[in-house]
């Protein structure tokens, strides 16, 4: 990925430290590590987390910042409880780290920035109300899913598509649900006729049971779609990839973490085809000789929420929130820009008027928790 070779070539250790400077004589010096699962050069999700984290140090050289890679999704939360005396700021993107309010509660001096998931206590159950020391931002990934969606049902030749994803946690519910309710508003505005491919084999079960679904004999945990089941195994990735392409899908939307690298390889050895990414522009990461695979990216605009609630506890205003961000504080969308996308000219057109209808409401893609689904939500009908 020649994109993030800049960074790859610094993580590889385990940890990074910006080393500190002492800017001027009130030190207000912060010291915050970030804690991953698959590393912070996934070229996705965790990346633009970090790149949140670089932005700050870049604005402020008297602090420092750290990555730390834990493999063992078991193991998280220990690593929190291990590392959480050594810094000021613990950044902890994922579902896997929702359980931190027992230690934010015993380490009140600390502060917690949780991307993609709100805090609990290590039992599951809901904190006692917010606390003054957690910062969790989720997004409206449905969005960012839905706009994948359109672009896909306007893209495609075959007349199929698809969505992978890593784990079935609330954000990827929430992308591959966006992504089917955008074909199907395509099929029903634009005249399209795409249908999306979910493999049986592949399917989902769902972290949090989606109330929406719990009829017919389903608890809720079956969302169905196509499922690696990691965020680090690109073999998994590149034989789900595979399947899709060998049932004729020709658009395939990724929100995989690094595991998608391996439907990535898919695609490329396909020959044809696109794929859209997620979180981020992945389009130098579509690079295949002389062509490339990205159709476009869905954005979920991280580094920016990130470096604003560092530059925050940096200046003392920091106050803990659970804030849901999406299209209306421009903390989701689309690649849209020339030599980053492959989109037809009508496609970009189509785009504009959904993220139009999305930003104002008139158009609420369906989530894990919002009471839509793919084929009943509003603007739909």
């Amino acid at each position: 990925m020649k994109k993030f070779a800049r960074i790859a070539a610094c993580t590889m250790a385990a940890m990074m430290v910006f080393a500190p400077v002492v800017a001027n004589a009130e030190d207000n010096s912060i010291s915050a590590c970030i804690i991953t699962t698959t590393g912070v050069d996934d070229g996705s999700f965790n990346t633009n987390v970090y790149e949140g984290m670089t932005q700050f140090a870049e604005k402020y050289p008297d602090s420092t910042i750290t990555d730390v890679k834990q493999e063992d999704l078991t193991k998280c939360l220990q690593t929190v409880e291990d590392l959480v005396g050594d810094y000021d700021v613990l950044v902890l993107p994922g579902f896997e780290f929702a359980a931190i309010g027992d230690i934010a509660e015993a380490n009140p001096e600390k502060d917690f920035i949780l991307v993609d998931t709100t805090a609990t206590y290590s039992d599951g159950t809901a904190l006692n109300g917010p606390l003054d020391n957690i910062y969790s931002m989720t997004f409206k990934e449905q969005e960012g899913g839905f706009f994948a969606g359109v672009a896909a049902a306007l893209s495609t030749e075959t007349g199929k598509v698809a969505v992978v994803n890593g784990i079935a946690y609330p954000s990827n519910v929430n992308y591959q649900f966006g992504f089917m309710a955008g074909v199907n508003y395509a099929n029903a505005k634009y005249g399209t006729a795409a249908e999306y491919v979910e493999l049986p084999s592949y399917s989902g079960m769902a972290a949090v049971p989606v109330e929406a679904l719990a009829v017919d004999g389903n608890d809720g945990t079956d969302v169905g779609g196509n499922y690696i089941g990691d965020f680090g195994d690109q073999a998994k990735g590149k034989e789900v990839g595979k399947a899709l392409i060998d049932a004729g899908c020709d658009v395939i939307f990724v929100a995989a973490g690094g595991a998608g690298n391996g439907v990535f390889t898919a695609m490329k050895e396909a020959g044809t085809g696109y794929i859209i990414g997620c979180d981020v522009d992945q389009y130098e990461d579509g690079e295949n000789g002389d062509s490339n695979i990205i159709l476009t990216s869905a954005l979920k605009i991280m580094d920016k929420n990130v470096c604003e609630q560092l530059t925050k506890i940096h200046d003392g205003s920091f106050k803990g929130e659970d804030a849901l961000l999406g299209a209306d504080t421009d903390s989701t969308g689309y690649v849209a820009q020339d030599g980053h996308q492959q989109l037809s000219k009508e496609a970009l057109e189509k785009l504009t008027e959904c993220f139009a209808a999305v930003k104002d409401g008139t158009v609420v893609p369906p989530s894990n928790f919002n009471g839509g689904t793919p084929t009943d939500f509003p603007g739909l009908k």
